[in-house]
This record gives C-alpha cells, structure tokens and sequence, in this order.
C-alpha cells in the first residue's frame, strides 16, 4: 500500500497523525513500484558508489587497524567485510563497511541535510541480509533496494527538522545524529517492521544518537561516525522485530525527545519529518562527490579549477588568494593548519584544498597522501591562503555552499570567481558508473570490477544477492599502495 492514508496490516503506531506515526506508517506501507522509476535508478546508482567508496577505503591504513582491532575483539560471523575475504558479527560488519565507505571522503553526501547517506544505509542492509536468523527468508534484490530507499528517504528529513546545515555549524557531526534513522529504516524494511515496529526502531535509532565534529582535525574516529549510526540504527530494528520497545513519538516529545534535544535553541521543527512523503525524493537530492574532500570544500576547489581553465597561471605566480566562504563551511573548513597535517584534518582543511587544488589541479586520492600533503610546494602556498565567513552566504544550501575567490599574482593582474555546489540535478548515472571505474579499476580485477557493476544495476530484477555479497567481499588492494600509517 503506496498511502500513509490507507489501512495497512501491524500494529499502529501510538499517534498515526503525528511526525513519528506518520514516517513509521509510510515505511511499513511503502511498495517499490509506488517509487518512480527515476528515483529507483538514482538509488541503485548511489548503492554502486558507496560500494565503490567501501572498495578504496577497505585497505587503508587506519581501515585495517579497525580490522584487526575490533576482529579481535568482536570475533567471525556471517556478514563479510568488503575487500577483506573474511566474515564479521552483523553489528560489527555494519561498522567496519561504513568506516570503509567513509574511508577517503569520496562518499556521497545531502547539501540541504548533510549526512552520508549510502555509509549508513548499504551497510546496515549489507549486515541484515546476512546475518544468522533473519527474517522472512533471503533478501531479494527488490527488497534490498526497498530498504534502501526508505533509508535515503528517512535520513535527510530527521536532518531537516534539525535545520540540516546548523547542526555542523553548532559542532555535532550531523549524519552521524541523524543517521540512525536512515539504518533503522533500512534495515526495519528487511525485517518487514510494521508501523508500531518502525515507530520502536526509530525511537530506539534516537537514543542511540550522536558525534562531535571535533574529530575532523586529527582523529582516526571521524572516518567511523557513521559507522556507529549504521550499527546502531541496525540494532533498534533487530530489537524491535523482536518486540523489544523504544522511545514513542520519538520527534515530537518535548521533553527528551530527538528533536527537542539535538534542537534545543534553534526552533526544530517536526513537521519535516514527515513532510512530502511520497511526492518529494530526497535520494534525488544526494550529491555524489567528484573530489576527495569534505563537500562543503568542493564549490572552492571547482572554482579554482574553473579559473586555471579559463586564465591558467603558475603556483609560484600567486602573491595571495581569497576565498569567502558561508558560516558552515567557514567553521567546517576554515581552521588554521600546520605541519604536521593527517589526512583528515587536510581533506577537512579550506586550505589545503586551495593549495592542493591550484598545484594539481586536481583533489583527488593522489593529493591526500601523506607524502602529498608533506610537499614543500603545497606548504609554500598554504600561508598565503586567507578564508573568510561571508554572512552573504545565506539563504539555501545553494548559497551557504558556494564561495567567492580572489586570486592575486605578482603580476599585479587579478581572478576572481564566484562559485556554487555542483547539485544531483548536474550529475548522471553514467557520470556515477564512470566514477565508480575511475575509482575501481587500480584495485580491483577488471572482470570484478564489472560484474559489481552489472550486478548492481541488477538489482531490482535480481532473486538471489548472493552473488554480489561474494563480490564484495573478495580482498581489494590498497588504494595508497605500499604507505603504511
């Protein structure tokens, strides 16, 4: 059944008019032919990209200290890991793929809710289809694309009753906060959850909550927020598939409910939610990602690219650059960096991506390896990088995401260019698949590289996943090579 306002089968949730009862209701009614066909190939092209993220972040180094740290502890199971030829428990296998889709900040990401949407849904499917004792019999490739959905679609609303944006400015890791929604509403379709079901696994997703945007600077723990929220939102729908309760009305409670708490003094507002179920996709709104850097950095560094294009000048004819940037991006991005920089704090930094961006041209894996970001060159044009918060950037995200630079040379001459955020709308699903190649085809054997792709274009028509569980989870090389951490 394709409407909130129809009888569905289950329990109901505890108030079917409210924010929860109205996304708990919507999720268990859900069919993937009321999805149009447009939407379902956008979803199947975003689960290509994340595999393709996962592929490159499996062996990096502080992907495998992960590995070998959290193995130890946690144990084998039945979920494989991708790249690694080897089985995990489900919880764990959801938080070891997601910090791999998170690896290298090649993942996707929601401009208007910002959250990296296929490292927490694809993993907490990938998990549920796998484990011991699943219910309802195997996955089919429809049903995993149905879950799929439901978590695109959930995740960037929570955020945008969160404001989206304002929770990086206030320091929370925002898909991190959010996030447990979208794995509990992907992993509750595979489980078949009914309304009151969904409205427990939300509720539960909720409590489980949280990550401080602190972790962009220099720690390993940054890479696996998400990875947290993909296991957590995996565990609230296990638990309440097997009637185990969670928080009612989880939005819409004053006191101590998500979004009184995560909103406390900027005004959330509940009503998102639930708002254009149906009519409104958000999976067409995810922005996949072109350059291996935060994406509130990528309208500056196409703005370099876009200036080098038009007027091209050498590095060592820069006297100064410019860069005005939104509050978001400015307290994202805009910190002070010195040697010595990790990988994180450079694919984070405002600029470094400048820097690296007018040297290369280029922000891709090559340019955030640790010998890379050690360069002199680079950090000969790092000082000469000022950024600064422009409260003319404001309005939606295509205003807050964009930026103005202003190029001098010694010449005396000047470039200057104002630029937006490159949105879903300028991408294709064959830019998605030629992205996937790009990416794919250093480390993966070219006739595995293209049986992933045939088989997750598949997807839909497919009975039998696993197929593609087994080419997940043949071992990858790295995709730094021989660096080590």
């Amino acid at each position: 059944m394709s409407s909130i306002d129809e009888i569905h089968t289950g329990r109901a949730t505890t108030d079917p008019a409210g924010p929860t009862g109205r996304l708990a209701t919507w999720l268990a009614d859900l069919r993937l032919e009321d999805v149009p066909e447009r939407v379902r190939q956008r979803a199947i092209h975003l689960l290509l990209d994340g595999i393709g993220c996962a592929l490159v972040g499996a062996r990096l180094p502080w992907s495998r200290r992960a590995v070998e740290s959290l193995c130890r502890l946690e144990g084998c199971g039945p979920a494989q890991l991708i790249g690694w030829n080897r089985g995990a428990p489900p919880p764990l296998a959801a938080l070891l793929n997601s910090t791999f889709i998170q690896g290298f900040e090649l993942d996707d990401f929601h401009p208007f809710a910002p959250l990296h949407s296929a490292s927490l849904v694809l993993p907490a499917l990938l998990a549920c289809a796998q484990a011991d004792g699943k219910r309802g019999g195997p996955v089919s490739g429809a049903v995993f694309l149905k879950g799929a959905i439901a978590g695109f679609e959930v995740g960037p609303r929570v955020g945008l009753g969160l404001h989206g944006i304002e929770m990086l400015s206030r320091g929370w890791h925002s898909g991190a906060v959010f996030g447990t929604h979208a794995a509990a509403a992907a992993a509750g379709t595979l489980l078949r959850l009914d309304p009151a079901g969904f409205e427990d696994a939300l509720g539960m997703a909720g409590t489980q909550s949280g990550g401080l945007m602190a972790a962009q600077f220099e720690a390993m723990c940054k890479r696996m927020h998400h990875g947290f929220a993909a296991r957590a939102g995996l565990g609230a729908a296990w638990l309440a598939a097997d009637g185990y309760t969670g928080i009612k009305r989880v939005f819409e409670r004053d006191y101590g409910g998500f979004l009184a708490a995560f909103g406390e003094g900027h005004d959330p507002d509940a009503s998102q939610v639930a708002a254009d179920l149906g009519e409104r996709w958000e999976t067409e709104r995810i922005v996949v990602k072109f350059h291996a850097a935060m994406g509130g950095l990528h309208s500056t560094i196409d703005a370099v690219r876009r200036t080098l294009a038009e007027r091209p000048f050498r590095p060592e004819d820069v006297e100064s650059i410019d860069v005005w940037v939104g509050k978001a991006v400015y307290h994202h991005g805009g910190f002070p960096v010195e040697r010595p920089l990790t990988s994180i704090g450079a694919q984070m930094s405002l600029a470094y991506a400048v820097a690296v961006a007018v040297v290369d041209g280029s922000a891709m894996i090559p340019q955030y390896t640790a010998e890379r970001i050690e360069s002199d060159d680079l950090w000969t044009l790092i000082p000469k990088v000022r950024m600064h918060e422009d409260e003319s950037f404001q309005g939606g995200p295509h205003k807050k995401l964009g930026c103005r630079l202003r190029i001098a040379l010694t010449d005396g001459s000047m470039r200057e260019v104002e630029q937006g955020l490159r949105f879903s709308e300028a991408i294709s699903n064959d830019d998605i698949v030629a992205k996937f190649r790009t990416l794919c085809e250093p480390i993966v054997p070219a006739d595995r590289c293209e049986r992933i792709v045939e088989a997750v274009l598949g997807l839909e028509r497919a009975e039998d996943l696993s197929g593609l569980f087994g080419l997940l989870a043949q071992e990858t090389a790295s995709a730094l090579g021989a660096q080590d951490d």
